[in-house]
């Protein structure tokens, strides 16, 4: 558990990290950028594409654990926007939560 926290960890700074120096170079303007490649249809608008799926089965996942309450589609919301920023520090935080109970963190306690 004690590698897993570190990967996530190391996900969240470096992620901030990087979001910090794009937005200082380029602004804020992420939703035009993504949409606009892929409408292009090139190689970034796949990638995009692709990940937001990626992201569309996060939010999904998110509600679901959480049971389809309305804090679920909250950090669903959050997990759809804030991609691994987010879900890295909400898995770091279950891990803690659920004294690293794999099948808790990824099914809820509901579901064990």
């Amino acid at each position: 558990m004690l590698a897993f926290r570190g990967l996530l960890l190391t996900f969240f700074i470096v992620i901030a990290i990087y979001t910090m120096i794009v937005i200082s170079n380029h602004g804020m303007g992420l939703l035009t950028i993504f949409f606009s490649d892929v409408a292009a249809m090139n190689w970034p608008g796949q990638f995009n594409l692709d990940f937001m799926t990626f992201l569309v089965l996060s939010a999904t996942w998110l509600a679901w654990r959480n049971n389809f309450t309305p804090i679920s589609f909250l950090l669903a919301l959050c997990g759809a926007f804030g991609g691994m920023f987010f879900l890295s520090a909400y898995l770091l935080y279950l891990t803690f939560q659920t004294k690293g109970d794999i099948k808790e963190i990824m099914l809820g306690k509901q579901r064990i």
